[in-house]
């Protein structure tokens, strides 16, 4: 499994979450709720895109590690 990988755009205001690599990205749908799932050539999800996202502080993203 990829890592898990978060991407904001301040200016785009976008916020992307990757849960396998980008590159296997192969279309892209949008659910209306100004969400976009992400999907890989056999239909699974590999991440997420959601637009007009703003960052609430100016602090840093901090994400914990669970253990599986």
């Amino acid at each position: 499994m990829a890592a898990l990988r978060i991407c904001y755009d301040r200016e785009g205001k976008t916020l992307t979450v990757w849960f396998d690599d980008p590159e296997k990205e192969f279309v892209a749908e949008e659910t209306g709720d100004e969400v976009i799932l992400i999907k890989d050539q056999g239909g699974r999800m590999i991440g997420f895109e959601r637009l007009n996202h703003e960052a609430v502080s100016e602090e840093g993203l901090t994400v914990e590690s669970l253990a599986v």
